[in-house]
C-alpha cells in the first residue's frame, strides 16, 4: 500500500519503503497527535497482535479480544496528544488501556458463557492433537482460577515478556507486590496442574 497522508511540516510515511526503518513509538505518536493516519497504521501494526493475545488471556473469548483491541487503538488515537515522552512504555500503556477495558466487558458478559477450548475440541482429533488440546485446556483451567490480579501478573511477565518493574507500574502497584503476587501464582499453578506445571506453562 502506497498511501500517503501529507500533513504540512509533518514526517510522511510510505508502507513500503518505512519497513525497512524502524521508528520509534514516540515519534509516531507525535506523528498521530498531529493527524497523521499512517503513523497510527504503523503503530496498529506493531502493538496490535500483542494486545489482542493478551485481552484473550483475560476474557477467554477471540471475537470480544479483538473488539478490545480495535477500542484500545482507536483510545490511542484520541490520547495521542497527552503522550509524554519517557513516562511509560507504549506497550504499558496500551495493556492497561486493554485491562480496563476487559474489566468493563466482564462485568457486562458476567452472566454469559464464555466458550472455553474444550468446545471447540473436535472429536475426531488424533491422539496428538487431543493431547495438546488437553494440555492447554488444563493450563487455561489453571490460570482462569487464580484470583486476577494473580493470572494478569503472571500473563504479564510469563507470556509478554513485562519486567517485574513494568508490571508493577502498569498494575499501580509496588515490585514487591508484584512479585508476591507472582509467588503465590506460581504456589497455586503448581498445585492445580502438579510438579510439572512450570514446564507446561512453557518454563524450563
Amino acid at each position: 500500500m502506497n498511501r500517503v497522508v501529507p500533513q504540512d511540516g509533518i514526517v510522511n510515511f510510505q508502507k513500503n519503503i518505512v519497513t525497512e526503518v524502524f521508528i520509534s513509538d514516540d515519534i509516531l505518536l507525535a506523528q498521530i497527535s498531529s493527524g497523521n493516519l499512517a503513523a497510527w497504521e504503523m503503530i496498529t501494526d506493531r502493538h496490535l497482535s500483542a494486545v489482542s493475545r493478551y485481552a484473550t488471556y483475560i476474557l477467554g473469548d477471540n471475537v470480544l479480544s479483538e473488539d478490545v483491541a480495535q477500542e484500545t487503538f482507536i483510545r490511542l488515537m484520541k490520547k495521542a496528544h497527552t503522550w509524554e515522552p519517557g513516562s511509560s512504555t507504549l506497550k504499558a500503556w496500551l495493556f492497561k488501556v486493554a485491562r480496563n477495558l476487559c474489566i468493563d466487558y466482564k462485568r457486562k458478559k458476567r452472566s454469559d458463557p464464555i466458550e472455553t477450548a474444550h468446545d471447540l475440541a473436535d472429536p475426531q482429533d488424533d491422539n496428538a492433537t487431543d493431547r495438546r488440546i488437553d494440555i492447554a485446556n488444563a493450563v487455561k483451567t489453571a490460570l482462569d482460577s487464580l484470583p486476577e490480579r494473580q493470572k494478569t501478573a503472571i500473563v504479564l511477565v510469563h507470556y509478554e515478556g513485562f519486567s517485574g518493574a513494568e508490571t508493577a507500574k502498569l498494575l499501580g502497584i509496588s515490585v514487591e507486590a508484584v512479585e508476591s503476587l507472582l509467588a503465590r501464582a506460581r504456589r497455586n499453578l503448581r498445585q492445580t496442574l502438579g510438579p510439572h506445571s512450570m514446564e507446561l506453562l512453557g518454563e524450563s
